[in-house]
Formats: structure tokens, C-alpha cells, sequence
């Protein structure tokens, strides 16, 4: 698993498991549910993406810092005002919403199931080396911040 770390970027990952999930809900339809007011989760799933992201990368931005997740190492200052006060990862919980958010749309109960495999490859993945990145460059601050701020939510 090392050589995959950091190699497959997280859109990447995201539209594996999208695709999957379609894929999923078109051979395997029995497995399909109806699920009152679909149309306002996956509204709601797909705002909570925006307002999770969206000011994720403004911060990033403003602070002058990568958003480039395959090179954790080149990040030249901790960010952790705004959303990052709640989530350390808010980019890859606006994934994860989106991925909500499609799961319902398509309503299958199976595709569902991917939603742990996405969770699951990002912290293997990305997470866990974008973490040691950041001790590795921030210390003492990053781990306090660490301690502080859950990963996810």
C-alpha cells in the first residue's frame, strides 16, 4: 500500500467510487430503495459540500499555502482558522458529502456500502501521510492542532 500513498489524488479516489456507485446501481437494481425526500438530501448533502469545501480553499488560498494534496510537504503555513476550526480535512468531507449526496440520488443500498471504502482509502491514502507531512513541518503547533480538531468531524 505505501507506493499508492499519496499517488492517486483525491478527486481521483472520489470518482472511482462515484463511478462505482453508478455502476453498482445499474447491475445490481434490486438493491434499489425508495427513500422519502431524496430530492431535498441530496440538496441539502450537496450544500453541506459547498460549505464545507468552498471556504476550505479560500483558506488555503488566503493563508498562500498548496492545495495540491500530492505534495503535503511543500505546505508553507498550518491553516487553521474558519472551517478548520471543525474539521481538519473540511476538502475531503465536501467529498465525502458529494458522494452522500450522488448515494441518494441513485438509491441503491449497496452503492452506500462504498461510502466506508472512500473513507477508508482517504485516511490510508492521503491522510495519514498528509498528517506526518505536517508534524514533520509544524511540530509541536500541528500536533496540538491534532489534538484539538477531529479529522473528519
Amino acid at each position: 500500500m505505501n507506493a499508492l500513498e499519496l499517488k492517486i489524488p483525491p478527486v481521483a479516489q472520489f470518482l472511482a467510487v462515484a463511478a462505482g456507485m453508478w455502476l453498482i446501481a445499474r447491475y445490481v437494481p434490486a438493491l434499489s430503495a425508495d427513500i422519502p425526500g431524496r430530492g431535498a438530501l441530496v440538496v441539502l448533502f450537496f450544500c453541506a459540500s459547498a460549505v464545507a469545501a468552498i471556504p476550505a480553499i479560500a483558506a488555503f488560498r488566503s493563508a498562500g499555502t498548496t492545495v495540491d494534496p500530492r505534495f503535503p510537504e511543500k505546505a508553507s503555513r498550518l491553516v487553521i482558522r474558519g472551517i478548520y476550526r471543525y474539521s481538519r480535512n473540511p476538502m475531503y468531507l465536501g467529498l465525502l458529502c458529494l458522494l452522500i449526496a450522488w448515494a441518494i440520488y441513485l438509491s441503491n443500498l449497496l452503492g452506500v456500502a462504498l461510502l466506508p471504502v472512500f473513507v477508508l482509502g482517504m485516511n490510508r491514502l492521503q491522510i495519514r501521510r498528509e498528517e506526518e507531512a505536517m508534524e514533520a513541518l509544524f511540530g509541536d503547533e500541528y500536533r496540538a492542532y491534532k489534538a484539538s480538531v477531529r479529522r473528519w468531524i
